[in-house]
Order: C-alpha cells, then structure tokens, then sequence
C-alpha cells in the first residue's frame, strides 16, 4: 500500500490535492468551532448552497474567472446570514433555510437553461459532492488556495481574543468596547473564504461536515476553548488527509470518503468521551 502511495504522489495533481485539502481542512476547523458556538453549524450549508447557484451564473455568463462572481457573492450572503439573520422577522435558521434553497434551486434551473455540455446531472453530480475536482486543480489554483488559507489562519491568530469574546457574548463583548458589527463582518467574510475553497474539495452539500464533525468532536473531549480549537485543527487535518488517500486508494469520490473518515473519527471521540466520563465516576 506504501509502494502504491509513492507512485501516487509522483503525480503533481495528487501533491497539490493534498496540499489543498490540509489547508481548507485546517481553515474550515478553525471557524467551525466559532460557528457551532454561535449556534450558526448549518451556515456552511446556505453558504455552498449560494456558491453553487453564483458558479451556475458565472458559468452561464461564461466568465474566464468564476472566482470573480462566486467569491463577492458568499461573502454577501455570508453577512448577511451572520448579521441580518437576527432580524427578529426572519430568525437565523430561517434565513439559511431561505437562502439555501433559493439559491440550490436557482442555480440547478441555470445550468439546465444554459448547459455548456452534454451531462448537466454528471457536471451537477460533481459540484454537489466534489467527487474529482480536488484532483483537477492547477498551480494556480494551489498558489490561490495557499495564499487565502494563509489569510485566514493570520486573521484568526491575530484577532484570537476578540472572536473569542463575540463567540461567547456578543453583549458582553459590546460593553467592553469591542465592535462586535465589525468582527461579525471578519467572521463572516473569512467563512465565505473557506466555503468558496471547500466546494473543491468536498462539494456544495458535504461542506458542512468539515464545519461541523471536528468542531463537535473537540467539544466530547475538551472543555476550554484554545483546547477544542487545537484538537479539531489537528481532527480535521488528519480525518482529511486519510479520506484523501484512501478515496485515492480505494477510487472512491473524495468528498463522501473524507466526510465518512470525520465520521468515524467523531464515532471514535464519542467513544473517548464515554470512557472518560466512566473513569471520573
């Protein structure tokens, strides 16, 4: 199996699928914790749901550089999911579920009316569980995915404590001076970010579960905050890295073998945790 790895990685597009997926992986662990906190999991879900109907347009609008339309879009929707979702006329659950559908149903109608090929439910199929496009990246799209990845992963070092405040209480957060708008317009900007990168890797409706699994599995086994953030990085990371290399070895799709490895790693944690609990008793 080791032999059969190294062929596998004298293949660049394998080298740049894996460096892709650690980074968005990575990215995707660090927010999610944030986001399970504040109560907003199903975001990554609206979100992807709105990348696709923006590439479904860019792609009908035969735009060079899809980045150019999905990108601004997310972010759109990412703010106003994360800030005007708690109008008390549409609550937040309520305004993904708006959002996500709407923009699910629109952007499959797009692709139907303007179909650039032969296969619309094999193109549909593939963006929607990202069954090869991880391996089908370019070096520019590595070099991309690097440069964003790095963005965010300084964004949240480097404003740690101030999201820490608003993940736990807005309130409080407000009354010490912090401006809570503002780091809700960060949050929301870096998650549209890693969103746009993760339909690569897993596709529009398995995002979530990069969000989600190492986030909640974290949260089985440890109870500060730095902790469960530093063990669903590593969760994600190492969940991901297997999914890869055994979609790649087994031929399976990608995006559903990475997200039945943090599957497994959840089942794993809940195991921990049950074990942990009895020896304290």
């Amino acid at each position: 199996m080791l032999e059969k790895l190294m062929v596998y990685f004298e293949f660049s597009f394998v080298r740049y699928a894996l460096i892709a997926a650690v980074l968005i992986a990575l990215c995707s662990s660090l927010l999610g914790v944030t986001l399970v906190l504040k109560r907003f999991s199903f975001i990554g879900d609206g979100l992807s749901h709105v990348a696709f109907g923006a590439m479904a347009v860019a792609t009908a609008l035969k735009l060079t550089n899809n980045m150019l339309l999905i990108m601004p879009v997310t972010i759109i929707a990412a703010i106003i999911l994360l800030i005007g979702g708690k109008n008390k006329k549409i609550k937040g659950d309520a305004a993904i579920a708006v959002i996500s559908v709407g923009a699910l149903a629109i952007g499959y109608l797009v692709m139907n009316l303007f179909s650039s090929s032969g296969n619309v439910s094999g193109d549909v199929c593939s963006t929607l569980f990202g069954s090869t496009s991880i391996l089908t990246l370019t070096i520019k799209d590595v070099y991309l995915c690097v440069a964003l990845s790095i963005a965010v992963i300084i964004i949240f070092c480097v404003f740690y404590n101030k999201i820490f405040a608003v993940t736990f209480d807005e309130n409080f957060a407000k009354a010490t001076g912090i401006k809570v708008g503002a780091y809700n317009f960060l949050i929301a900007v870096t998650i549209a970010v890693i969103i746009v990168l993760a339909m690569n890797l897993v596709g529009s409706l398995l995002i979530s579960a990069l969000i989600i699994f190492p986030a909640l599995s974290a949260m089985r086994l440890f109870k500060s905050f730095k902790s469960v953030i530093i063990f669903s990085a590593v969760f994600s990371v190492v969940c991901t890295v297997v999914g890869l290399l055994a979609s790649i070895l087994a031929g399976t799709p990608v995006g559903s073998t990475i997200v039945a490895s943090d599957i497994a790693g959840f089942i794993i944690c809940l195991a921990l945790s049950s074990v942990k609990r009895g020896v304290r008793v």
